[in-house]
């Protein structure tokens, strides 16, 4: 048991693994792992940034394009196309009635709370689209009067909030959300899936006092450059793998080390014999009953007696190496 023990404990490597680790050529190999993955870490920043650029020119690319036909981007019979989100219209028409002008809550403008103001504009006889005016701060304001006649404006494209606001308009014409689904029931023609919120007027009746102009939301994100973002990801994974291997690396090191501190080969010297080998012979058994050695360890086939008849001579051998009668 103790010669168990003591094997146990001399097959345990001679050096601790932080010892391998700070020698001068694994501490040599870490800080190039590290100059490697960081450099690598570094490229993959950059090809988010330029992801991230590219994304922002798309976006800004839709928001500032020149304005068109409200009609030209989609009809009225169609559900708004995320194409369309955020470009820039032109609408003309003429002011619908007073009374489909509905009150936006909850809308912030410069710090204050207020309402927006959406007026309808008739595009033509069965179908118009609404514009979100302005600004104002209490639903008394004078600017919220409706303006009448015809309209000639530029806007930004927005689509509806998701926020049902359907109880509202059973109870007034403040409702709690920019919704289409809901509007769409307080008019007696079609509408456009989709609001415009006025930038500019260019022509037709100009209302006075006017809501105050409010900013657009800003337009969806366009994504683009994407296969930047797989090239960062790719990057960052070169990266860790770079220092997954100097990891693995000084592991083996560690085991090797291991392995050839361990005494389990008792093989004795490169010649194949054991250590007490030059001290013991085997014993064959003679014709005579004699015990005779020889250098091989086997017994002497020129005698002619196999095992069976050095039994039968009654010669025992014991481990010692004598022969007893």
């Amino acid at each position: 048991m103790s010669d168990t023990r003591d094997l146990a404990s001399d097959s345990q490597p001679d050096r601790p693994l932080w010892r391998i680790v700070l020698t001068p050529r694994w501490s040599g190999l870490l800080a190039l792992a590290l100059a490697i993955a960081a450099v690598m870490s570094v490229l993959g920043v950059w090809q988010l940034d330029v992801y991230q650029s590219k994304t922002a020119n798309a976006t800004a690319k839709r928001a500032e394009g020149a304005p068109v036909s409200l009609q030209s981007l989609f009809s009225i019979d169609e559900g708004l196309p995320s194409k369309a989100v955020g470009r820039r219209v032109t609408v003309e028409g003429t002011w619908g009635p007073a009374a489909d002008q509905v009150l936006i809550a909850n809308r912030s403008q410069g710090g204050r709370d207020g309402f927006w103001v959406a007026s309808p504009v008739k595009l033509d006889a069965s179908g118009g689209v609404m514009v979100v005016r302005g600004w104002v701060p209490s639903v008394s304001d004078p600017a919220v009067k409706a303006p009448t006649g015809t309209a000639r404006l530029t806007g930004a494209v927005v689509a509806s909030e998701a926020e049902d606001s359907s109880g509202d308009a059973a109870k007034g014409r403040v409702l709690s959300s920019l919704r289409i689904p809901t509007i769409v029931h307080m008019v007696d023609y079609r509408l456009y899936d989709a609001f415009v919120v006025e930038t500019s007027l260019d022509g037709g009746v100009v209302p006075a006092p006017a809501p105050e102009a409010v900013t657009p939301p800003p337009p969806p994100t366009e994504q683009a450059g994407l296969r930047n973002v797989a090239y960062a990801f790719q990057w960052w994974v070169f990266a860790a793998f770079t220092l997954w291997m100097w990891g693995r690396m000084v592991l083996d090191a560690h085991r090797s080390q291991g392995e050839s501190d361990d005494p389990d080969d008792d093989s004795g010297d490169d010649s194949g014999e054991g250590p007490d080998d030059g001290a013991r012979a085997d014993v064959a058994v003679g014709a005579d009953g004699a015990g005779r050695t020889d250098g091989s360890g086997a017994l002497d086939d020129r005698d002619g007696l196999d095992g069976r008849e050095a039994d039968q001579a009654g010669a025992r051998v014991g481990s010692s190496g004598t022969v007893s009668a």
